[in-house]
């Protein structure tokens, strides 16, 4: 039977015990009611009305609709504002301010909404390897999302800016698997016992991240997210990245300079000369609520690091 919207909400995580247990058991209501999420508020927030059940199609469904809603952004740490991986301060940011957030904020509020829902999802953790040369060592600082669903190891990642996925992959090696918006596959890596998430692109596969399938603590997140929002060379220092999924696309702001591309990876640009067509195009195009940021600054600041 498919769960109501409130016994999801609070349905203890991956454990297939009934609401009514939880209630009248003290001992679960302690381990298991004390971080309840409101499903019903991220389901509007997504735009998202269907059955509450850990089926595929539900699954394919969320991946879908939710890079399409939320984007991908990094006003945070390029404003010297902390980065808080706690779930309250999650939803407070994404759900009820109606910003983004990158991949540890994204993934970890997708993570929840699957497991209050019932879907057996495992945290990982990738080294990103986009553009990078194959000699260049990267640290671990990528989450993903591994769900085993009736016997079938899927894939889900809805935060990696301009390349991410939006619909979950069958963990199944060397497989071309077509999204809505791009092809992708995981292949092998060089090193033993390590998979390569890659992306096709018009000049053919590029590597995004390099991942193991094995479970990670949130304490390694922890310590990733403070390495990537607060390290002097970290690049979320000193570029805004701005991405959102569009129904036949995908739309990047990368500093002033905002790309279009269709689904099959063609794109045009357009650089921004003001403050005030570029602020539009964070709040209208990529989809964030700029209350509270000083746009006229920050733009200038980023137009003028595009200058030297």
């Amino acid at each position: 039977m498919p769960a109501s919207r409130a016994t999801a909400k609070i349905a203890p995580h991956n454990m297939g015990i009934s609401r009514d247990v939880i209630v009248a058991c003290p001992f679960f209501r302690c381990r298991f009611m004390t971080d309840s999420f409101d499903l019903s508020r991220y389901f509007s927030r997504i735009g998202y009305d269907g059955p509450v059940e850990p089926t595929l199609d539900v699954l394919r469904r969320l991946h879908l609709l939710h890079p399409q809603a939320i984007p991908f952004e990094n006003l945070n740490p390029l404003t010297g504002a902390r980065v808080a991986l706690d779930l309250p301060a999650i939803v407070d940011k994404v759900i009820e301010r109606r910003r983004g957030g990158y991949c540890f904020e994204l993934n970890k509020l997708f993570y929840t909404a699957l497991t209050t829902i019932g879907f057996r999802v495992t945290p990982m953790i990738a080294r990103v390897r986009w553009m990078q040369p194959p000699e260049v060592a990267t640290a671990h600082t990528h989450m993903l999302l591994r769900i085993d669903l009736d016997g079938t190891a899927w894939l889900a990642d809805i935060g990696f800016g301009s390349a991410t996925l939006t619909a979950p992959l069958r963990f199944v090696p060397d497989e071309r698997q077509l999204t809505p918006h791009g092809a992708f596959r995981v292949v092998a890596a060089p090193v033993d016992g390590e998979f390569d998430m890659q992306f096709e692109t018009p000049d053919g596969w590029q590597t995004t991240y390099r991942f193991q399938s094995k479970r990670v603590e949130w304490i390694d997140y922890d310590a990733a997210n403070w390495f990537t929002s607060t390290y002097p060379e970290s690049i979320f220092l000193h570029n805004l990245i701005a991405c959102r999924v569009l129904p036949g696309g995908r739309a990047a702001l990368r500093n002033t300079t905002l790309t279009i591309r269709d689904a099959a990876g063609a794109g045009q640009s357009v650089t921004f000369d003001d403050a005030a067509a570029w602020g539009a195009c964070l709040r209208d195009t990529i989809g964030i609520d700029t209350t509270g940021f000083d746009l006229d600054a920050l733009f200038a600041r980023l137009a003028a690091r595009v200058a030297t």
